[in-house]
């Protein structure tokens, strides 16, 4: 009987600790300075459910991420959002971004970006706003490796830009 006691235990444990589960919302950017291509590329991953609801609150209520009947549409939204929220400046002067395309992995969407003719990066700022329209509680990584240099940040809405500098 008391074996029974302890399986139940630890069996009733992880349920109950995991029964007020609350979902975080939170997406990963991986930015690189490829040198050679004098380029900074960007991998943007975000949670299917999560950009499907913002773009469905911003631009149509129909819109159905990776589904076989996604609209054409879509891939403009999703840049323009992307631009909108996703501001960068290299050396203190802003930059464009060039998206690329998108492409989904299991329950993520990648977001693929790229800046060109970036020949040297004394300093990188990044201000990331995505999803923060939506989820007040939404934390936004940030992965660099810059000039052999890897850093890592978190951004939410109350600070929602970082920089570094390479002297």
């Amino acid at each position: 009987m008391r074996y029974l006691r302890i399986i139940l235990f630890f069996v009733a444990i992880p349920l109950l600790a995991f029964s007020g589960m609350h979902k975080y919302y939170v997406s990963v950017t991986q930015v690189e300075y490829v040198q050679d291509k004098q380029s900074i590329q960007i991998i943007s991953r975000i949670f299917i459910d999560d950009f499907e609801k913002l773009l469905q609150e911003r631009y149509d209520e129909n819109i159905i991420l990776a589904g076989k009947t996604e609209q054409k549409i879509v891939e403009l939204y999703i840049e323009r959002y992307l631009k909108e929220k996703l501001k960068i400046k290299i050396n203190e002067t802003p930059v464009e971004l060039n998206y690329i395309g998108k492409e989904y992995d299991v329950d993520v969407v990648k977001c693929y970006l790229e800046i060109i003719n970036i020949k040297d990066v004394k300093s990188f700022e990044v201000s990331n706003k995505v999803l923060f329209d939506v989820f007040s509680d939404q934390q936004n990584i940030v992965k660099t490796k810059i000039n052999s240099k890897e850093k890592s940040f978190i951004l939410y809405p109350k600070k929602d830009t970082a920089v570094l500098k390479f002297n």
